[in-house]
This record gives structure tokens, C-alpha cells and sequence, in this order.
């Protein structure tokens, strides 16, 4: 629809022109508030509003009353839910929802109510909410306003639900109960639902943001640190590349600046405003008229990410030879092509660990069958123990979808294996296909989900390690899927499809993992996920940068990218990556979780032959850092912390850092700041602490300063390494993990003595 600047449309997604059969309804104060079983349930009355840009009360309409309820967990986590469709008098907070996945030690933490003191006709104005602890967690205000009235131009405002929260017991959050100009003239709601066609169909909530504050998060966001000013759709799609609005990865949680976390608990596709449908709040609509928030109050990043993992869930610990170099293209086609590869990156002691088939390894390119080429591959097992044998693990691509052409369709339609459409349907996929993706994979029907666990049983007891769980963004939205309907599977799907496969993968290998694309809330718990298909430029490099940092405040651990870049620009898949683009890229992977080379043409880097040789100095570099790497992803699966940390992650206090997108820590001990350009100069933030440089051990003491450097060369990118760190590390040459005995790790003490480590 058109921009009106009313939020009535350009939120709410109302018609302007009246002709759909939609209504308003807005909160009022409660009319009862009571404790039941350690929660605090707020009886609210909705009002009808009349159709018109200026809100007024239909009071032709009687008051429909729904429930809000208030919970605590812990010590830091306040949770809110109501729902506009439940007429149950016993409303119950669904805990065992795929996305939740409660910490044990999360304990539900009893309310109580005390009122507040009573006006002059002996109502009460509200009532405080205190935990079992004593700590401060809601304000109810009712108060009436005292009034000087001396002007009856304007009508009085509409009665509203003011409540102020407090998770943690001291930072408050209060919903946007007075965000409007004159009464008539709304920027946000606190609570409200909309009906169409006399069904409610869609909710909102909204609380108060402040006029200098931040937002991070929200899943894959390929824009600037600061949020703030953004209105995102929350629905998972293709990207089609690192430089868009769109996005594979939509998280339904953001990070403010002033230290709190908000979980919006729902797979709905939904609209999230950061203060820009209107500076003074942050809204939230969701297609479902169901509202379950959980606000995580912290005194840092990590404790906020960490309450958001206690709700849904910790990253497991993937396998050692993950953290090695991955080597790829769209696509090898052969036994024959890959053993080639795999011979001179042994032969010229290329460090790798994992080869990955994408598209060609099927009997059709792109027609997903989940059997190997026999032509092709002759003896897949046999091909696939050899290089198991040399060190290589094998992964291998597939989707989610059943195509027309493809070996199982009639058994997959017979059974419902997949989803069947309700109506013909153009399904929203990706560009690089005409194949006719004839289905969906069913993930709500456990008998799907069995079927599917087998096809990758048969690959992965052949000795396939990881299978990549590509696309999952898109589902056939008119189909009839078992669970749940497609307006609230779409986002889900991706949970659902990537816990098949990397629970199947756990169960035959004995180790979890997966290549995943898509993501949403919960996706975390099965690692790992890369940042899609960018472009091979710089703007390319700056967007995956700027996606990871956000997606990694998003709850998530690990997160990967295509070095160097997916696809060349202008021809998409036959130009030529530029060698100062190949050596950049190569040097930002090193510093992140995992490392693959990947893209629509040429990966290797002896097709590079001039800048070789520095690749292959910083793919040692990337194997000696291994022990480093493995002790803090260990540290992430039992903490917030990620691998690739936004400077806020430690310097929340520091205002500058809640603006730097280009720069990041890499684990808690080193500061990355990539090259971005052909001109080899950038400028560097160094927040507050002593800093030596890896490369030279040159020590900068800041108090939060910029320095510029210009003439790096092209095999050095910037990388510091905080003063006092003991940096683990392999002091020996290896072609793949399999050949590094642990007992020699050694430190890398960052003192007095260092002098930079030499590549």
C-alpha cells in the first residue's frame, strides 16, 4: 500500500480507502488485576475504534475483555502474553512451543501484587508487581491525570494500559501508552488488535524508545549497526544477495543500548518498527492476533544473549574439523574433478579439511534426488572413504523440496510426505533454477519428518559428514501442511527442516552439524549457518560482514560466508574476482567461526597464482589459530558469547561502538578490522584498553580513539590482540585437523616479550 503517514495503514496495514471489512480495537486500563499461581493476569477492555483516520472510540460497540498475563523467570526475565483468539477462561502459557527451549535452571519466579495509594473516591491508582526476591518488576499506573482545563478544542485522549516494566528490577520499559499528537492522532498503540471480517486476525504492541537509543539485532540485517529509524517485515525469503532488505535470516529479538533484549515468542510473519513508524517507540504487529514477549534486562551484551539462549535454547559444540577450511563451487560434477583437487591440495600443502559437492553431484543437475550420479560417482562410498582417508570430510548439498521430475514424487505426494497444494501455486525459489519444485517437504508430519531422516541416513552412512541445509526460506503457501498452516510454518520451517537434519546427522555420525541458509528463532541450537549468496565486490564483503555481526546478536554462535564472495558481477557467473578481493575475503574468513570457498566459478586459489602464496600463509595462520577457536566456541555453547562480537559486546557504554559495523572482535581477545577496498587504507576504532598489534606486537594504549592506516599491504590485513591475553595456538604445519595432537598447543603470552606473530 501507499505511504499515508496515519498508523492506522502504514502500520497496521489497513485499507485507506475503507473498503475491507476491518476494525480497531485499543486497550484500556485493566479492569481487574489479581495474582493466580505466581502470575499477575490484567483483565483489559478493548474499545472498537470508527473507521477514520482520527481514532475515536466506537462506543456503539460493547468492550471485549482479554487477559494479559505477567510471568517471571529468573532474575532478569519478564514475560507478557495474551491472546485475542482464546475465549477460554483458563488461559494457559504454552512453554513446549519448537521454538522455546527453557533452561532448566530458569526457574518461574512467583509475583505478587501490592495497589498503589488509593484517589479521592477511594479507587486505587495501580499496583506495583514484586517478585519472591523483592525486587521491583511491573508499575500498573490507573491514576487519573490532574487536569488545568481552560481549552475544549481538542477532545480528551482515549483511557490507556500504562504499565512499566522492570525484568531485571531496575531498567524500565514501559509500553507506548501516550505516543500521539492531538488525542485523535496516534504514532503507536500500547496494546490493540484488529479484526477482519469480524475474525481478529492481527495484534500490536508497542513500548517507549528514548530519543538517543539504539537497536541491534533482529537476525540478518545487511545495513548499519544502529537500527534505529528501520521498519523490517519479519518473513524469511531468498535474499538474493548481502545488500537488500531481504533477508534468508529473520530473528524476532532485538538488543537496545539501554540494555535490554525483547524476544517477540511467535513463527508469525510480522512487522517490527525500531522508533521509525514513529521515534518515540518500538512497535510490533504480528499477523497472528497472539502477543507473547519476553523483555531480558542485562548489564551486558553477553547476559542479555545469554537470557534470550535460556528461553530458546544453547548452540551445540561443532566437530573439530569443521573449524578447518571448507573448499568448494557451484558445483564440482565428478568423482574424477574432485580427486584433482583434493590431490594438489594435498600435494602443495593447502590445509583443508571438508570438500563440499553442491548442485552436480545428482543425476540431473539441481534435480534433488539425494542419490549420486553413478556415472559420475561410480562408487560414492568408496570415493567418499578415500577421501575420509586423506582427511577430507565430504558434505553435500540438497533442499527441502520434492521436484516434479524427481524419483520420490509419487511416493512423497502418495504418502503427504509432502505438503499438497490446495490451489496451483508459482512457488517464490530462487533464480538459479527452472526445475518445477513440485513440493514441499512436510516437517509438521512426523512421517515426513521419518521419511526424510532416511534419505540422508542412506548418504550419511556412506561416510557424508554434513549435509547443507539449503533454502527453507520459502514454503508452498497454498498447501495443506499437517501442523500447522503456512502463514505461521513459513518462518518456522527453517527450525523444523534444520532440526531434521542435523539430528539425523548427530544420531548416524556421532557428531552435530549443518550447513544451514535459512534461520529463525531457536535455529541457534543447530549449528551452523552461513550468510547466502553475496557478490564478489566489496560491497559484497561489507554487507556478509555487517549481516554476521547482527545475526551473531541475534543468539547466534556460528556463522560463516562464501570466500570470496558467491557470485562475480557483472556477468553473475563468469567474471573474474578481482586478486586483491580474493586475498581481502580469504583474510576476514580466517577470522570467523568457519571458512568455506564457495561461488558460481572458480575457487581454488591456484587458479590466483599471484596472490597464492599469501593465501596459503594466512590458511596456516587460520590452522594455528585452531586451538584458539575451539576454546571459545566452547565458552559460546555455555554463555552469550559468539565468535564474532560487535564492539558493544564489551564496550556497551562506549556510544561510538553502537555505530561500527565494519570492525569486530573474534572471540574475546582479538580486534579485526578487514580491508575493504582496493585502496588499502581504512580507519580503525580502538576502544578503551591496551592493544598490541598481531602482526608486529606495537602497543596502543586508547581511551577510545580512531587511527588511520593507509598503505597496508595486500598480505596483512589490521589485527589486534588485547594486552595480557594467552592466546592458544598449533605451532606445527598440518594438511588437516586429523594431524594435530592437541598436547602440543602452546600460548601466545601478549606481554612484554611479543613481538607479533609472523605469517
Amino acid at each position: 500500500m501507499k505511504i499515508t503517514n496515519y498508523h492506522l495503514f502504514d502500520f497496521l496495514d489497513f485499507d485507506p480507502s475503507y473498503k475491507c471489512n476491518e476494525s480497531l480495537w485499543k486497550a484500556y486500563p485493566p479492569q481487574e488485576v489479581y495474582e493466580k499461581n505466581g502470575d499477575i493476569y490484567l483483565e483489559v477492555p478493548f474499545q472498537k475504534q470508527k473507521q477514520s483516520n482520527d481514532m475515536e472510540a466506537d462506543i456503539s460497540y460493547k468492550q471485549e475483555i482479554y487477559t494479559l498475563i505477567l510471568r517471571q523467570y529468573g532474575s532478569r526475565i519478564l514475560r507478557l502474553f495474551i491472546d485475542f483468539n482464546d475465549d477460554e477462561e483458563d488461559i494457559s502459557l504454552n512453554d513446549e512451543s519448537v521454538m522455546l527451549q527453557l533452561n532448566p535452571k530458569l526457574k518461574k519466579q512467583p509475583l505478587q501484587l501490592m495497589r498503589l495509594g488509593a484517589n479521592q473516591e477511594g479507587k486505587s491508582d495501580g499496583w506495583t508487581v514484586i517478585s519472591k526476591d523483592g525486587k521491583l518488576r511491573a508499575i500498573i499506573n490507573t491514576k487519573e491525570e490532574t487536569l488545568d482545563r481552560w481549552s475544549t478544542l481538542q477532545p480528551d485522549p482515549q483511557k490507556t494500559l500504562d504499565i512499566r516494566i522492570f525484568p531485571d528490577g531496575k531498567r524500565e520499559i514501559r509500553l507506548a501508552a501516550y505516543d500521539h499528537f492531538s488525542p485523535p492522532r496516534y504514532d503507536a498503540l500500547p496494546l490493540a488488535f484488529c479484526k477482519t471480517d469480524g475474525d481478529n486476525d492481527r495484534a500490536t504492541i508497542s513500548f517507549e524508545s528514548k530519543s538517543d537509543e539504539c537497536f541491534v539485532g533482529t537476525g540478518e540485517r545487511f545495513m548499519k549497526m544502529d537500527l534505529s529509524g528501520q521498519t523490517f517485515y519479519l518473513k524469511n525469503q531468498d535474499g538474493q544477495g548481502v545488500n537488500n532488505r531481504r533477508t534468508y535470516k529473520n530473528i524476532p529479538f532485538y538488543i537496545s543500548s539501554r540494555m535490554y533484549g525483547c524476544f517477540y515468542h511467535t513463527s508469525s510473519k510480522a512487522k517490527l518498527s525500531l522508533a521509525g513508524q514513529s521515534t518515540r517507540s518500538v512497535q510490533f504487529m504480528s499477523n497472528f492476533a497472539q502477543l507473547d514477549v519476553f523483555l531480558i534486562g542485562g548489564d551486558s551484551v553477553e547476559e542479555i544473549v545469554r537470557g534470550y539462549r535460556d528461553l530458546t535454547g544453547y548452540p551445540a559444540m561443532p566437530p573439530l574439523w569443521s573449524f578447518g577450511i571448507w573448499m568448494s563451487r557451484m558445483s564440482y560434477f565428478s568423482a574424477d574433478e574432485v580427486n584433482d583437487i583434493c590431490h594438489r591440495l594435498r600435494e602443495e600443502h593447502y590445509p583443508c579439511d571438508v570438500i563440499h559437492l553442491d548442485t552436480g553431484w545428482f543425476r540431473t543437475d539441481w534435480l534433488c534426488e539425494w542419490k549420486f550420479n553413478r556415472e559420475r560417482f561410480p562408487d560414492p562410498q568408496g570415493f567418499i572413504q578415500d577421501l575420509q582417508n586423506k582427511g577430507f570430510r565430504t558434505s553435500l548439498w540438497q533442499l527441502p523440496y520434492v521436484a516434479e521430475d524427481a524419483e520420490q514424487i509419487d511416493e512423497a505426494r502418495k504418502n503427504n510426505y509432502i505438503a499438497p497444494l490446495t490451489v496451483k501455486q508459482v512457488r517464490e525459489g530462487s533464480n538459479f533454477s527452472n526445475l518445477d519444485y513440485a513440493g514441499t517437504i512436510d516437517f509438521t508430519n512426523p512421517e515426513a519428518v521419518t521419511w526424510y531422516k532416511g534419505l540422508l541416513r542412506d548418504l550419511l552412512n556412506m561416510g557424508v559428514k554434513c549435509i547443507k541445509a539449503d533454502f527453507g526460506e520459502n514454503i508452498h503457501t497454498e498447501a495443506s501442511y499437517k501442523g500447522l498452516d503456512s502463514e505461521r510454518l513459513q518462518n518456522l520451517y527453517a527450525l523444523l527442516y534444520q532440526k531434521a537434519v542435523f539430528e539425523i546427522t548427530e544420531h548416524v555420525t556421532g557428531e552435530g552439524i549443518a550447513w544451514s541458509r535459512a534461520a529463525w528463532a531457536g535455529c541457534q541450537r543447530y549449528p551452523l549457518h552461513w550468510g547466502g549468496d553475496s557478490a564478489s565486490t566489496w560491497d559484497g564483503m561489507a554487507g556478509s560482514l555487517k549481516g554476521g555481526l547482527h545475526f551473531n546478536l541475534s543468539g547466534f554462535a556460528f556463522w560463516s560466508h562464501d570466500v570470496p564472495g558467491f557470485h562475480t558481477l557483472p556477468n553473475f557467473m563468469n567474471s573474474i574476482v578481482e586478486n586483491d578481493i580474493y586475498v581481502r575475503w580469504t583474510q576476514f574468513g580466517v577470522f570467523t567461526s568457519h571458512m568455506r570457498y564457495h561461488g558460481t566459478n572458480k575457487r581454488e586459489p591456484w587458479h590466483y597464482p599471484e596472490i597464492a602464496p599469501i593465501v596459503k600463509r594466512w590458511w596456516n595462520l587460520r590452522y594455528a589459530l585452531i586451538p584458539y577457536i575451539i576454546h571459545e566456541s566452547e565458552k559460546a555453547t555455555v554463555s552469550g558469547s559468539a565468535l564474532m562480537q560487535a564492539l558493544i559486546w564489551h564496550h556497551p557504554q562506549d556510544k561510538t561502538c553502537w555505530h561500527i559495523d565494519d570492525e569486530y572482535y573474534f572471540g574475546d581477545d582479538f580486534l579485526v578490522a578487514p580491508v575493504m577496498n582496493s585502496e588499502n587504507e581504512r580507519d580503525i576504532y580502538l576502544p578503551k584498553g591496551q592493544w598490541a598489534d598481531f602482526f608486529n606486537g606495537e602497543v596502543i594504549t586508547s581511551n577510545g580513539q580512531w587511527i588511520h592506516r593507509d598503505n597496508i599491504p595486500l598480505e596483512v590485513m589490521p589485527v589486534y590482540v588485547r594486552r595480557g591475553a594467552r592466546i592458544p595456538y598449533y605451532p606445527l604445519s598440518v594438511d588437516c585437523t586429523d594431524q594435530m595432537n592437541m598436547d602440543k598447543v602452546e600460548e601466545l603470552v601478549i606481554d612484554d616479550n611479543f613481538t607479533g606473530y609472523r605469517l
